[in-house]
């Protein structure tokens, strides 16, 4: 039998349901985990472990007398140091925010709460949230378990890294530039970015502290080691904002395959804007191959927007508009000049298709914004054909595996190797962008290892509001042995 800190989430609550385990002993039993491999990988970075006994112990009463548990009843987490937890301190890895300490929830945390979850710790980020690597000088630097040079990836690195070496049976991330589906891809466990605003971001830093809107672009989902465990999370802490809840209830439109036999599956998988490992790529298409085996239709999609020159610059755009609200006005005008010397820079330095707008995008005013907007939305309404055709799309999450550590300054001085060739580091916002961009559910399904021992993810992309079907698709690889978690060697 699995170790109790590898067993599934649905498992543990099911147990602690009908009795067979205690809330005290699950909690218990995750604490000494953090405790014996948390200092090699630096993932969870706040610990509350009186108050969280505390909490089992109530738990465990509750259930004694009788009275109906929730979904998550008696279940530890952790959870991404972007989320308010009330009383503890959140800081999403900027020293401003060392003694921020919260006095509400964010309205995901209350789910959790209300669900019956114990909240744990806290896991690291990036300063702001703002890296693909999860590193701050508050809390230093998470490395991935599979390999300590490599990231885990970012901004829910910590989450991905502490739900891989089994410090939390489930976490909560945050992504708007991949940052569920990278770090997930990076440490092997599965990840989903919800459809458009189906989770609210009340609470979530950034925005700063006390931000009530709904961001453009971002989305809160479940980090889990099953695909399962990513619907139990996702149907907690999906629904209305608190006053939309007074015109509308969540509900979820069920999936549209319930085994592989029924399964439209279309692939895109290269892009001459954004090449790809060759060994990853190969293994993608194995696993065409082993799906068509196992009897889903497998075909090539087709698809004008199906193209990264056509995508990249409207994302960079309105991610550019987004965070411009976070920079101050010299670095607004720098990349002022950045936008426009964009074609004669492009002659000396390598660069992500596209980037150029970003930069356009922070120095933007209103009326052009709205423009970019509505050519997105036109976007989302074509997207939907493809939908007609596929029940699922499969692309790859980023160029490659986990990268190394690289702290460098600026970020766009980074560089990274792909297929022996100098490639830019924001090409990692490439094959995310398609589903951020048009608000469509995606999620990373863990399926091999490279020769070097790094896992790697393909990333199940679905119809405006169809989760359940991406989910039960990597429900069902997992079921037929084409994905799924497996331990880092050095942690089982």
């Amino acid at each position: 039998m699995k170790p109790l800190y590898y067993r599934p989430a649905h498992e543990l609550v099911a147990d602690l349901r009908s009795g067979k385990l205690t809330s005290v002993e699950v909690t218990q039993a995750f604490i000494d985990r953090i405790r014996a491999v948390n200092s090699d990988i630096n993932a969870v970075i706040a610990l509350d472990e009186e108050q969280a006994l505390a909490q089992a112990r109530q738990a465990d009463e509750y259930l004694a007398r009788g009275e109906h548990p929730g979904a998550l009843h008696g279940l530890p987490l952790t959870v991404k140091d972007t989320w308010e937890v009330a009383g503890m301190v959140c800081t999403a890895g900027a020293g401003a925010l060392k003694n921020h300490r919260p006095q509400r929830n964010a309205d995901v945390i209350e789910r959790l709460i209300g669900a019956g979850a114990i909240i744990l710790g806290r896991t690291n980020v990036p300063i702001y949230a703002t890296d693909v690597q999860s590193y701050n000088k508050l809390f230093g630097v998470t490395v991935n378990p599979y390999n300590p040079d490599h990231t885990p990836g970012g901004s829910s690195g910590g989450a991905a890294a502490a739900t891989a070496a089994g410090m939390t049976p489930v976490e909560i991330g945050s992504d708007l530039g991949g940052s569920i589906r990278a770090p997930a891809h990076f440490c092997g466990v599965f990840g989903h970015k919800p459809s458009r605003s189906l989770v609210s971001f009340r609470g979530h830093i950034p925005g700063p502290p006390n931000t009530v809107s709904q961001p453009d672009l971002a989305e809160g989902g479940p980090l889990a080691r099953t695909a399962r465990d990513l619907e139990l999370m996702l149907k907690v802490i999906a629904g209305p904002r608190t006053l939309e809840a007074r015109s509308w209830k969540l509900d979820l439109s069920g999936p549209l395959i319930t085994n592989l036999k029924q399964a439209r599956v279309g692939f895109w998988l290269e892009d001459p804007l954004c090449p790809v490992d060759h060994e990853m790529t190969a293994a993608y298409r194995a696993l065409n191959g082993r799906l068509t085996d196992a009897g889903a239709l497998v075909t090539p999609a087709k698809h004008e927007l199906l193209n990264l020159a056509s995508i990249m610059p409207v994302y960079f755009n309105l991610m550019g508009s987004l965070l411009s609200t976070s920079l101050k006005p010299k670095q607004r005008r720098q990349l002022y000049w950045i936008a426009l010397l964009e074609n004669l820079l492009k002659r000396f330095i390598p660069m992500t298709a596209g980037i150029g707008e970003y930069a356009r995008g922070t120095n933007q005013p209103i009326h052009q914004w709205i423009a970019q907007h509505e050519i997105r939305e036109k976007m989302r309404v074509q997207i939907d054909e493809l939908f007609k055709e596929h029940d699922v799309l499969l692309s790859p999450i980023t160029p490659t595996a986990a990268l190394k550590h690289d702290h460098s300054r600026p970020v766009a001085r980074r560089r990274m190797q792909v297929n022996g060739q100098e490639r830019p580091y924001f090409d990692q916002f490439c094959w995310i962008a398609l589903a951020t961009l048009l608000g469509l559910p995606a999620t990373s399904v863990p399926i091999g290892r490279t020769k070097d021992g790094l896992p790697f993810s393909i990333q199940v992309i679905g119809a405006p509001g169809r989760d359940l079907t991406t989910i039960k698709f990597a429900e069902l690889m997992e079921s037929q042995g084409l994905a799924g978690f497996r331990a880092p060697k050095d942690y089982t």
